[in-house]
């Protein structure tokens, strides 16, 4: 189970370079950027929860609180009950995070890939296996297995990164953008494995997205996320409904962008 609460997060901005002495003599105020300014999210055991929200709009940020990479300004992080910020290390150990697909080691095969950041989890050689085998029986790359990493393509080093991190059979599983570059059958395999993680096997799932689509086929809730800001919450039926709207992308617009709808 993972909770956000009323998270909010700035960063400082670089001034601008005065010419000259003058930069020496007079240093600038600081800008700041507010990234984040209020998002709560609430996702539950063998659920599947998506963040949902434009370019900018604060969900990549928000999940790198939830990460451990920035530390909130306001707001709590909780993971099955540990405090992100407080025991970092504890709260991580109970999550599997894909940020994207970089990082795999290209002269190391997709097993020894897994197996490695399985022994980095503490675990031994013959558990790191096994669970290699499964997962990729799991995510459909059992061909790709014993391959090395090099010249891998979008979707195979997806599938690896995604087993790398649920190695160790973590009860949460938080993916940012996951079928970012994917193709058709990478995207259909990667949503099925979700349905599978969640539905039988009881993982709290949250992703974030900019695709209508994915949230319609797997979200069992969805948070959108507007200008750094969560303005709505609920089932994908429950969303329409709020916006008054047919269409799952219209209902979007009108929620995260209540000011076209005004204008329009």
């Amino acid at each position: 189970m993972i909770r956000i609460e009323q998270v909010s997060k700035r960063f400082k901005a670089a001034p601008a370079k005065k010419p000259g002495l003058a930069a020496l003599l007079k240093r600038p105020a600081p800008n700041w950027v507010e990234a984040v300014k209020s998002v709560s999210l609430h996702a539950g055991n063998g659920r599947i929860t998506g963040l949902l929200g434009a370019n900018g709009a604060g969900t990549t940020t928000t999940l790198r609180m939830l990460a451990g990479l920035f530390t909130p300004d306001a707001g709590a992080i909780e993971v099955d009950g540990i405090n992100v910020v407080s025991d970092p290390q504890k709260a991580l150990a109970q999550m599997g995070i894909l940020g994207d697909a970089h990082g795999l080691y290209p002269r190391l095969t997709a097993r020894e890939n897994v197996i490695y950041f399985g022994r980095l989890q503490g675990m031994s050689v013959e558990a790191a296996s096994h669970r290699a085998e499964v997962l990729a029986k799991l995510l459909e790359m059992q061909h790709i297995l014993d391959r090395r990493a090099e010249g891998f393509s979008q979707g195979e080093r997806m599938k690896t990164a995604l087993a790398r991190a649920l190695v160790h059979d973590p009860a949460n599983i938080v993916l940012d953008e996951p079928t970012n570059g994917l193709d058709v059958l990478a995207t259909r395999s990667l949503r099925e494995a979700l349905r599978v993680l969640a539905r039988e096997q009881g993982k709290c799932i949250v992703f974030s997205t900019h695709i209508m689509q994915e949230v319609e086929y797997l979200c069992d809730e969805v948070v959108v996320v507007a200008q750094g800001r969560s303005v709505a919450r609920g089932s994908v039926p429950e969303l329409k409904q709020q916006a008054g709207c047919e269409g799952f992308e219209d209902a979007f617009v009108a929620l995260a962008f209540p000011e076209l709808k005004e204008a329009a």
